[in-house]
């Protein structure tokens, strides 16, 4: 049936910022099409409680608490999760850090954290879990991309500048590894209630020019990208590489 073209069954995923918001939502999602699901976060606390709630569902899941912009921490980790876990089938690169301030008052070492995370993060996990893939010759790798990956916004230069680059960087992936079996693509989250958005979610101005903004009228969830990354994950996009979902309510579609 077509629709055994979406199950996940027997497959891993690693889930990189998977403790709260769109991670979670995704790992859930994951999971319940059939998927053992690994978490990673920072937050070892947070990380646990999100375990605890995939378990209680009755789902495979397993924690690795890890800094994603810490080449050699994230190389020994995801040696350890396939030698003691298992192979990682599904990648999904979703940790990220985000500042608003203008531009002209951004410091060096903000910029450089922010880069850390949201641009070396995704290579270092990708290049870490692409190593294990090659030898296998299959695999996918899903970028959590942004809508500032294509346009930008005021005060957040730096995230929309690595967002940017995650983009080209998906492109990049999807050319050096397609030869061994491993596709990579991005989704790319419109106005999505998160952690990173809550400040932006409570201000009722800013929810009005959002509703106002998005051709679908209101704020993106988490919910909302599981689809995207249950697609991509599975057989149904196996034809499908180097390439940006986009879901976003339609905001990169209209002036």
């Amino acid at each position: 049936m077509s629709l055994d073209l979406f199950k996940l069954g027997g497959r891993r995923a690693l889930v990189t910022g998977g403790a709260s918001g769109i991670g979670l939502a995704i790992a859930l999602g994951l999971g319940r099409a059939g998927a053992s699901v690994v978490l990673n976060s920072i937050e070892e606390s947070q990380l646990a409680e999100a375990v605890a709630r995939l378990r209680a569902e009755g789902l495979a899941a397993d924690s690795a608490v890890f800094d994603v912009g810490d080449a050699v921490a994230t190389r020994t980790a995801v040696d350890h999760i396939e030698a003691r876990i298992g192979a990682i089938d599904i990648l999904v690169n979703n940790a990220a850090v985000q500042r608003r301030m203008p531009l002209e008052d951004v410091p060096e070492a903000l910029w450089s954290e922010i880069m850390r995370v949201d641009l070396d993060g995704v290579f270092h996990v990708a290049q870490a879990v692409a190593r294990h893939m090659i030898v296998r010759k299959r695999g996918s790798i899903i970028n959590i991309c942004s809508i500032n990956s294509e346009q930008g916004r005021p005060a957040i230069a730096p995230y929309t500048a690595a967002k940017g680059a995650v983009k080209m960087l998906t492109k990049g992936m999807a050319i050096d590894w397609a030869k061994h079996g491993i596709r990579a693509n991005g989704i790319g989250p419109g106005y999505t209630s998160s952690p990173l958005t809550a400040a932006l979610v409570a201000d009722p101005a800013f929810t009005a020019w959002v509703k106002g903004r998005v051709p679908l009228g209101r704020w993106g969830e988490p919910d909302d990208l599981v689809g995207a990354a249950i697609f991509l994950a599975s057989d149904a996009a196996r034809f499908v590489t180097g390439h940006v979902l986009y879901v976003d309510g339609g905001v990169t579609a209209v002036l």
